[in-house]
């Protein structure tokens, strides 16, 4: 589950760098980097236990 987020939130920073140089979609591309963040404290937060 953890690899899971982990993956989301790689997918989630790229499409936010794409929107951000592509694309002026406004308040889209920081609710990107922020669902982002937010998968990251929680693969940081629940450690490594499977």
């Amino acid at each position: 589950m953890n690899s899971l987020l982990y993956i989301i939130a790689i997918i989630l920073v790229i499409g936010w760098i794409f929107g951000a140089f592509v694309y002026s979609v406004g308040g889209l591309i920081h609710i990107l980097l922020v669902l982002a963040v937010i998968a990251v404290l929680f693969r940081l937060i629940g450690g490594r236990s499977v």
